[in-house]
């Protein structure tokens, strides 16, 4: 304490008070001296008492810093009081738990990253299995010229598969990371309908399904076009793909003054009521999902709404169909 230049300018000018005043005091009379003089020594050593105390707690608090730089953030030195030290360790409570929360939240998403990666991992494990024994049968000369083309057009199905996952993974990744700078546009809904039936039009003709669309040509919100045409296009696959042949796919749209709504329902199996709380999730299969199925699809549909300042939410009942309810709120604050 005392190699502390701050303290010893202190004491040093605490002392040359006290012997102005003790001078002063011994030209009065001897007991003005000696009363002077014991309250400069009290006063010197009550300051000095009071400064170690402040630097023992210093010291206590510097140990805390070094436990929880060491990553123990069950401590609280809070002490409930009133003066700076107090305040000080108020301060760096609320700094624990922050830096608690962050650490959970660091952990939580290392958890997740772990497992994206294990479902990544597991998904293109299957097709590239697959291409690796049809490529090794390819290469037998004498097989049949049918067999050869058949498994020919399995490889390119595989690595197609394989090319819409990466894809679908490259545009999720941007999504989380927050590297997407989504557009505000004016998006007539009527057209973004039309644009995204372009994709599912050969199955839903295959299945000879019945699609409805109601909707003023008016309705409109302020978003990004292209990632909204991927999010109905995902949700529209997922109808046609739960939905029996000569099913039927109804979509209708309106607006008011707080959001733009979209309405995509189906008559399909439906969804099992414990699987609706997880069907927004990445890589979740459901029960009445296909074997093809990788569980990405409604997980991008979800982000990008959501990240044009929408909502989405999906009710079914099973063998009566699904409907997904879309919102685009007014207020602009994505």
């Amino acid at each position: 304490m005392l190699r502390n230049k701050e303290i010893q300018i202190l004491l040093l000018v605490m002392c040359l008070i006290s012997m102005a005043a003790m001078i002063a005091a011994f030209f009065v009379s001897i007991a003005a001296f000696i009363l002077v003089s014991t309250l400069s020594i009290f006063l010197i050593a009550s300051c000095l008492i009071f400064t170690r105390w402040r630097y023992r707690e210093i010291e206590k608090l510097s140990g805390f810093l070094r436990q929880i730089a060491s990553g123990n953030y069950t401590l609280d030195v809070r002490d409930n009081y009133e003066g700076e030290l107090s305040i000080l360790k108020s301060d760096i409570y609320k700094v624990t738990m922050m830096l608690s929360e962050q650490s959970s939240l660091l952990q939580q998403d290392k958890i997740q990253l772990t497992d994206a990666i294990s479902d990544i991992s597991h998904q293109l494990k299957t097709p590239l299995t697959s291409m690796m024994v049809m490529s090794d049968l390819l290469s037998d000369a004498d097989l049949p010229r049918k067999k050869r083309m058949e498994f020919t057009h399995n490889i390119r199905i595989q690595l197609e598969r394989i090319e819409w996952l990466v894809s679908s993974l490259l545009k999720l990744s941007k999504i989380d990371a927050g590297t997407v700078k989504f557009k505000k546009d004016k998006i007539v809904v009527s057209k973004l309908i039309q644009s995204a039936m372009q994709s599912v039009l050969i199955p839903i003709e295959i299945k000879e399904q019945t699609v409805s669309i109601e909707g003023e040509d008016s309705v409109s919100f302020i978003g990004d076009f292209n990632w909204s045409v991927e999010a109905i296009i995902n949700i529209l696959k997922n109808c046609v793909e739960h939905t029996s042949e000569g099913g039927t796919i109804s979509i209708s749209f309106t607006d008011n003054a707080l959001f733009t709504e979209l309405m995509i329902a189906d008559n399909g199996k439906g969804i099992p009521k414990e699987d609706l709380p997880y069907i927004f999730k990445r890589f979740y299969k459901g029960k009445n999902a296909s074997e093809d199925s990788i569980g990405i699809g409604l997980a991008m549909a979800y982000s990008i709404i959501k990240n044009q300042n929408g909502d989405i939410s999906v009710t079914s009942e099973k063998e009566k169909g699904t409907q997904f309810r879309i919102k685009f709120y007014k207020h602009d604050t994505f």
